[in-house]
């Protein structure tokens, strides 16, 4: 075994020692310190030869027809290797940039083994892209090899370049790689020189709530060490079974359906569906006796409308990330499951660096405590001094192995996310007496109202326990009296439609549960923006928000508390 193999074990069997008991982790945790590291070869390969482990599942692919594929550790770890002698046959070399555009295949999780094995920086990348999309990633990403299947290779027509490009299914056209070719290469593979722990490997493309995409750079140790934190969080076992629901092309994907999983020794599943279907979902982890599960806070709301009921055996561990989940989903998924879902918070830029441990008390709607290995303070966005409300900021000396090396060739935007001896998330949080966070929001979205500091996710919280409502975004509205007033774009509930009765329960629910001074004053029924990864563009509601207030106009779903005489005669000395 590697020095670096028992270097990494030692760390994460501490992790698995002290899953439950959170002050001896945080007490006791230290990152492990490489000179070089290679998360296939040193840990994922290691693995794969231990006897007890080989022949069991690293990963379980399931279609919505039923077929379902295993693939061991062993068989990856010889599959992963004859892929790069492959890419390496066709002229890949060291540093190459390569993007990855593939859906939930088995050659996604063997091309990002073998292109460690390489020494590659990989571009993981949705195949939701356009071709618009992928010309910006090509130039931005400098890449030079595109990985991708014969749905998408159509879009590369239109994407100038020279770069190579590797079709995994088949018969690929002129000029075109046939990956079904790398079957007849060797299964040996080896660098002759290990890759330093600072290397580039992966750059992630941010989804851009706020403004352009930045361009996130990981090295062979931020993510593949980083997530120790991760599976710290979820409480990931060897043996376990672990279900994420996520994209292939985004951070969450490699968080959960890769390292993860992986570093615990557990089993990757995957229940590959192009439409969600709650109930299928529930039967496939029923089938493949999932014992953990991770989804957004959209996927749970999904799966509270549906009947819990189905799923016999409930998973014993249940983690949430992506955005802030409201505390009514929590509450539905423990009366049915048994069971508390676990939130946690982190960045492209990180892994998890805040969430609710296993074995801790769960304040119910709380992002939870500092996870091992991160030092978490809060600043005053305005003067930079500590406070108990105010911006997520990392201590980075010592800098946490989770965070990013930088953004990719952008000093600018890097000096100033790494200023003041912190890494500023952007995002603004609140510290109770008992040192647990709570979840205020981007600062770019939080606004004042009457010169009060309004929070759209808790705004949102209220309005999503209304049985009428699905999904919600809550943004300022121009307002002459107040500077501005919460406005909530709503979409509806299956079995609900939009109406002005709608309206009027949605607001004067809202009216009982929310302080007067934190009300929503304005509702429309309308679709919500999204970036490609499923996150609320709230930008684009408020710049819609500013213009339709410059030019005087209202929109047709829009309703207003002053539109209901009931909601206008209750006691106007509380606004």
């Amino acid at each position: 075994m590697s020095t670096n193999f028992d270097t990494f074990r030692a760390a994460r069997d501490l992790l698995l020692e002290t899953r439950g008991d959170y002050a001896r982790a945080r007490r006791e945790f230290r990152w492990p310190e490489f000179t070089d590291f290679n998360f296939a070869y040193d840990w994922f390969d290691q693995i794969a030869r231990d006897p007890q482990r080989a022949d069991t599942p690293a990963l379980i692919l399931t279609e919505t027809d039923g077929s379902s594929a295993r693939y061991t550790w062993a068989e990856l770890s010889a599959r992963s290797s004859q892929v790069a002698r492959w890419l390496s046959e066709q002229g890949f070399e060291r540093a190459d940039t390569m993007i990855v555009m593939l859906g939930n295949e088995i050659a996604l999780w063997e091309i990002m083994l073998a292109g460690m094995k390489l020494g590659a920086v990989i571009i993981p990348s949705t195949t939701q892209l356009t071709s618009t999309d992928l010309v910006e990633r090509i130039e931005r990403g400098k890449a030079s090899w595109v990985v991708t299947n014969a749905e998408q290779v159509p879009k590369f027509a239109q994407v100038p370049g020279t770069y190579r490009l590797v079709q995994v299914d088949g018969t690929p056209g002129e000029g075109i790689l046939d990956y079904s070719q790398s079957r007849n290469s060797e299964a040996d593979f080896c660098l002759q020189t290990p890759t330093a722990a600072d290397e580039n490997l992966l750059l992630y493309f941010t989804s851009g709530t706020t403004s352009q995409a930045k361009l996130v750079q990981h090295t062979h140790v931020s993510y593949p060490v980083g997530h120790l934190a991760t599976m710290y969080w979820i409480g990931l076992e060897p043996g376990d079974v672990h279900l994420n629901v996520a994209s292939p092309g985004w951070g969450k994907h490699a968080w959960s359906n890769f390292f993860g999983p992986w570093i615990a020794e557990a089993t990757v599943f995957v229940y590959n569906y192009d439409r969600f279907d709650a109930k299928a979902l529930m039967q496939q982890m029923d089938a493949q006796a999932v014992t953990s599960f991770c989804a957004p806070p959209t996927v749970w709301r999904y799966l509270i409308q549906a009947d819990l009921g189905e799923l016999r055996n409930p998973p014993g561990k249940l983690v949430s990330a992506g955005e802030p989940l409201n505390a009514e989903v929590i509450d539905q998924v423990e009366r049915a499951w048994g069971q508390m879902i676990r939130d946690g918070y982190g960045q492209t830029e990180t892994t998890v660096q805040i969430a609710n441990p296993p074995g801790e008390r769960v304040s119910i709607g709380a992002m939870g405590r500092p996870m091992p290995g991160y030092e978490v303070e809060l600043r005053d966005p305005t003067t930079g001094e500590p406070a108990t409300t105010g911006e997520i900021c990392l201590r980075i000396d010592p800098r946490p192995v989770g965070l990013m090396k930088g953004y990719f060739q952008d000093p600018a935007k890097t000096g100033e996310a790494m200023s003041g001896g912190l890494y500023h998330t952007g995002d603004i949080a609140e510290r109770d007496e008992h040192g647990v966070l709570r979840y205020v929001g981007r600062a770019d979205d939080v606004f004042k109202s009457s010169d009060y500091k309004l929070s759209p996710f808790e705004l949102e919280s209220v309005i999503l326990e209304h049985p009428a409502v699905a999904e919600a975004a809550v943004v300022p509205a121009p307002d002459a009296m107040r500077l501005s007033v919460p406005k909530a774009f709503v979409i509806l509930a299956a079995g609900y439609e939009a109406s002005a009765e709608v309206a009027e329960s949605i607001l004067g629910y809202c009216r009982e549960h929310l302080a007067p001074y934190k009300r929503i004053r304005r509702l429309e029924f309308a679709d919500l923006p999204k970036t490609i990864s499923g996150k609320i563009r709230r930008v684009e509601l408020r710049q819609a928000e500013q213009a339709a207030s410059g030019n005087g106009r209202v929109p047709g779903t829009e309703f207003r508390d002053t539109d209901f005489p009931a909601l206008r005669s209750l006691d106007r000395s509380k606004d």
